[in-house]
């Protein structure tokens, strides 16, 4: 029997694999989350995060110049502060670690897009992300203190703030608030469909953000839930939202397909601690090969139409792709 047609023609060897490939993932594709901490001389890395790191702010020069020689544009920031209170004041000190984060970067390498994540469970003592009342976080008082949050960071000189509290009309108040300072060329990217996943695990970890009563299902959205992601999306982008993110994105590639087929915006993906942490676990003890699963998943989170993807694998990736070529 005679095949005209072989599909595995085009497999033949990686020049054609490569020449045909749908699907590249790329360092301009990328942002990398960074931790900060109030001292000095830090830079400790976090045990359920392996490979990052908590710094302290004298301490980033080194890591940003790392970051932009190996040509990844842009940074996620976390802080942790040294106190907490009920309403995290420290969030939004104008002198405060995520701030005194931004102008340092900014002195480094100017060129560097600042992203900050704009939220209060870091920041706040009970670890909810907003504003307590009857034992629950009020959505509208908690409106005034992210708004207040995302206009210190932009001061500071941040490029985008990311809301990542998923109160119910955040992004409008927080553009509301930038335009009216001035602002209006600073961009939102909003967490618009954020899960109450229990992959954040290593994540509240690492920046001490783990609720000290009850959990986050009040505000954060039921893992199975796929319509209402696109309804959370539709008012964000109302609201001025520039940029959206599914968080987590590996349990949610589905969401993000309706998402690119729904909506004409730019999409990113958290790829978020969970994720790589059972990566980073399989791989010591033997059972993947770190560096195959690592471009598997990502290359997925961007075929299934993410157009960003904040991963903790950044630098990883970055040293790969250069390797290749």
């Amino acid at each position: 029997m005679s095949l005209r047609i072989r599909p595995r023609r085009l497999r033949l060897n990686n020049s054609i694999r490569s020449l045909i490939r749908e699907t590249k993932l790329s360092v301009d594709d990328l942002i990398y989350p960074l931790f900060l901490v109030e001292g000095e001389n830090i830079k400790e890395e976090i045990s359920s995060l392996p490979g990052n790191y908590h710094f302290s702010v004298d301490m980033l020069e080194e890591e940003i110049k790392e970051i932009s020689k190996l040509g990844i544009k842009a940074v996620l920031l976390f802080g942790i502060p040294k106190e907490k209170n009920p309403i995290g004041s420290e969030a939004y000190n104008d002198e405060g670690i995520v701030q005194r984060g931004i102008k340092e970067i900014k002195k480094i390498n100017k060129d560097i897009l600042v992203i900050t994540d704009i939220c209060m469970c870091q920041y706040t003592d009970h670890g909810h992300c907003g504003i307590i009342k009857n034992e629950d976080v009020d959505n509208d008082s908690t409106l005034d203190y992210l708004a207040k949050i995302a206009l210190s960071h932009t001061k500071a000189g941040a490029d985008m703030v990311a809301p990542s509290d998923m109160m119910d009309g955040r992004v409008a108040k927080i553009r509301e608030t930038l335009d009216a300072n001035g602002f209006t060329n600073v961009s939102i990217m909003a967490y618009s469909v954020k899960y109450a996943s229990a992959f954040y695990g290593p994540f509240r970890d690492a920046a001490y953000s783990k609720p000290q009563f009850g959990d986050r299902k009040t505000y954060q959205m039921d893992p199975s839930n796929s319509n209402e992601a696109l309804r959370e999306v539709e008012l964000d982008l109302l609201e001025g939202a520039d940029i959206v993110m599914v968080k987590p994105a590996l349990s949610y590639l589905d969401i993000i397909r309706r998402l690119k087929d729904n909506f004409n915006i730019p999409i990113a993906a958290y790829n978020v601690s969970g994720e790589y942490a059972m990566i980073k676990a399989s791989a010591q003890k033997g059972l993947v090969d770190e560096k195959t699963i690592v471009f598997e998943i990502l290359t997925s989170i961007k075929r299934a139409g993410a157009d960003i993807i904040i991963t903790y694998f950044a630098k990883d990736i970055a040293k790969w792709l250069m390797e290749e070529i």
